[in-house]
């Protein structure tokens, strides 16, 4: 028995290799197959990319893409659950990463490809959009909207929840208008209405590094 056991080890030790490695390359070419639809996707459109483009891109036929993505629809919301990342924690005051994420929004307009909001643009390109897409995009905008709120809440503003739709609202306002105008300043502009709507709620505000500035010169 003892004897039987030890030939069948080195087999058994093979077999579970070989199986970490069909896992290994699955999980490769899935993160491939989506990483080339969010490049498609998001630069050239939903509706103008079809699913054999992005099996030719990824060098796959259409029948192996879909044993990974059963349909369009699937791929396209693994494409938007992957652009709904949760922001990361952060040590700096609550005040600070409300104003800090106004700051990131012209590095983000700046960026090559630009092309907007890509839960905005799905959902405008897909009128016929399923449940799921529709879900994804809404829990994304709930949840930042969200993230202001819980941070509100701790600068202790009298309706944080208001205030946290604005702040969304101010966002996504910048987005629209940078699109439009490819004009990545309007970012200073939202940031200075939030600092504005902050300061209305009876926040202290830190001092900008344009005023610290200004105030240096003096």
């Amino acid at each position: 028995m003892a004897a039987r056991a030890a030939r069948m080890a080195p087999a058994l030790t093979t077999d579970l290799a070989s199986a970490d490695r069909r896992e290994s390359a699955k999980s490769e070419m899935r993160a491939r197959i989506l990483a080339t639809a969010d490049r498609l996707f998001y630069h050239q459109g939903i509706r103008a990319v079809g699913v054999d483009t992005v099996a030719d891109e990824v060098g796959i036929s259409k029948r192996t893409l879909y044993n990974y993505f059963p349909s369009k629809e699937a791929l396209v919301a693994a494409y938007l659950e992957g652009r709904a990342s949760a922001l990361p924690p952060s040590d700096l005051p609550p005040v600070e990463q409300v104003l800090g994420s106004f700051d990131r929004l012209e590095r983000y307009f700046e960026s090559q490809g630009f092309r907007g909001c890509p839960f905005v643009n799905a959902i405008a390109e897909l009128s016929d959009a399923g449940a799921e897409i529709n879900k994804i995009a809404i829990d994304f905008k709930e949840g930042r909207r969200l993230w202001y709120r819980d941070l509100l809440v701790r600068l202790g503003v009298a309706d944080p929840d208001g205030l946290a739709t604005q702040l969304r609202l101010l966002i996504e306002g910048a987005i629209a208008t940078a699109l439009v105008s490819r004009n990545a300043k309007v970012a200073r502009s939202a940031g200075e209405a939030a600092r504005a709507l902050l300061a209305g709620a009876g926040v202290q505000l830190p001092v900008s590094a344009g005023a610290a500035k200004s105030k240096r010169k003096r």
